[in-house]
């Protein structure tokens, strides 16, 4: 039996609409938000899903419970975990993007926003998302695929990078070139072995 597993960026939140550095801080979904969680339960109307993981934050939760309400699934069993949270950016969350690259400098944010291995401060790279990411998925989320389940994963733009990353074999130049758009769902298809068979944006 074919596998899936599907990862799914949470729809536009507030602090997306407002340009705004989010991180850990727990912001709503807008509206835009809302109605991209819809469109992604449309399009999952077809896929198989057994199970559901998703972070610990409300723009994941809330994206996934429009989800299963449009797919019809709201009885799906579902782990929720920090270690799927988003990357946390320290000094920066609550700051608009476009005034912190003012006040420090578009190279200097850029360096933060953009570099494998560098956090700003007080936060985490993507690096140091990555440790933490991973290891939950090869462990708790992985032997599940292998027993033929089909998964989701609601989460956020940097988690789900980090796992694509891994499961697509990037660089860690090539994953700074990678964009998650919200509401996107991402599929990929397994074996009976845990080997991908395809990937593919809904």
């Amino acid at each position: 039996m074919i596998a899936h597993l599907v990862l799914l960026r949470h729809g536009q939140s507030v602090w997306n609409q407002e340009n705004k550095f989010t991180g850990w801080t727990d912001v709503d979904l807008s509206d835009q938000g809302r109605a991209e969680a819809r469109q992604a339960g449309e399009k999952l109307l077809p896929v198989r899903i057994d199970k559901a993981y998703c972070s610990a934050l409300k723009r994941a939760k809330e994206t996934l419970r429009i989800v299963l309400e449009t797919t019809g699934q709201t009885g799906l069993p579902i782990d929720y975990h920090e270690a799927l949270n988003e990357r946390h950016y320290g000094e920066l969350q609550g700051r608009n993007k476009a005034e912190t690259a003012k006040k420090f400098g578009d190279k200097q944010v850029h360096i933060w926003r953009r570099s494998y291995d560098v956090a700003p401060p007080g936060g985490e790279s993507l690096k140091d998302t990555a440790e933490r990411v991973i290891p939950y998925f090869q462990e708790q989320i992985f032997p599940e695929i292998l027993e033929g389940k089909s998964i989701l994963i609601s989460a956020h733009g940097n988690s789900l990078r980090a796992l694509v990353m891994m499961l697509e074999g990037l660089t860690k130049k090539e994953v700074l070139e990678l964009n998650i758009p919200t509401g996107a769902p991402y599929l990929y298809d397994f074996d009976p072995t845990g080997k991908m068979l395809k990937s593919t944006f809904l």
